[in-house]
């Protein structure tokens, strides 16, 4: 169970025992557990930082990590329905149990380095990146192609200039870079065995994107086309849902973090 909503004991009553004796940093504890924790996207703009670090007691949760945060910030439970959190880049249910050195992100719904990539895996010939540069998919298209395939589809989602009738200046990408390579590569790699393809790349850039830039890319190659259509689709549809990346637009008259929604694997943990 990874949405606050549906934690009754943990979340809904508040637990004021946890938060009184997480409510300051001076508690000295017989063996404390210390962490690093984490904010994305709108979250960062609710608590007014990026990461935070936390002495806890030895039995410390992560629904208590949760409840210290939302007893200063109000508003961090009435977005707790849509909030996941991740212990170590990896989702995890709020009774997690935490130990000394962990890295806890809070990571509100997903809204769709050095050198050109700062995160890439590449495996069994599949390529998934994270770039601040243009993506280049011809590149990409030439690195995983081979002679026994017969069709490539390059799928491209790219910056509009408007949003409901607001018209957009531009947008600005953030990501839990670590977990989202780690993810994007076992999106593909599930991909890859279910579907009768070649290989897939799955690239997306972060930063600020321009109106007409390209902000992802999947691209794969297959003997026939249903399937590599087919696997393209997914492949960005779960993206979209899964991986924890967000984006910020740029209007004229304001700025908003981009509503998304978490795929129901994620909050049914």
């Amino acid at each position: 169970m990874a949405r606050f909503v549906t934690g009754p004991r943990a979340l809904a009553s508040g637990l004021p025992h946890v938060r009184n004796r997480l409510a300051s940093k001076r508690v000295c504890y017989d063996s404390p557990v210390r962490v690093q924790v984490l904010f994305f996207g709108i979250l960062k703009d609710v608590l007014g930082r990026s990461s935070d670090s936390l002495v806890l007691p030895e039995d410390a949760r992560l629904a208590d990590v949760f409840d210290h945060y939302a007893a200063t910030e109000p508003r961090l439970r009435e977005l707790a329905a849509s909030i996941v959190l991740a212990r170590n880049q990896e989702f995890a249910p709020v009774e997690t149990v935490l130990a000394d050195g962990d890295e806890v992100a809070f990571l509100p719904p997903v809204s769709g380095g050095s050198g050109r990539y700062s995160h890439s895996i590449e495996e069994s010939g599949n390529f998934f990146a994270l770039t601040r540069a243009p993506i280049d998919t011809k590149w990409i298209a030439d690195r995983i192609l081979r002679g026994d395939d017969g069709a490539l589809v390059d799928f491209e989602g790219v910056v509009r200039n408007n949003t409901k009738g607001r018209r957009t200046r531009y947008l600005d990408y953030e990501c839990y870079e670590p977990m989202a390579i780690k993810l994007m590569a076992s999106i593909g790699r599930e991909l890859a065995g279910t579907y009768p393809i070649g290989r897939i790349a799955m690239v997306h850039r972060l930063g600020r994107l321009l109106i007409g830039e390209a902000s992802v890319a999947v691209i794969v190659t297959a003997p026939h086309r249903k399937p590599a259509f087919e696997a393209a689709l997914e492949g960005i549809n779960r993206l979209k849902r899964l991986v924890p990346i967000w984006k910020k637009e740029y209007f004229a008259d304001g700025e908003v973090w981009v509503d998304g929604e978490w795929d129901d694997s994620v909050i049914g943990k």
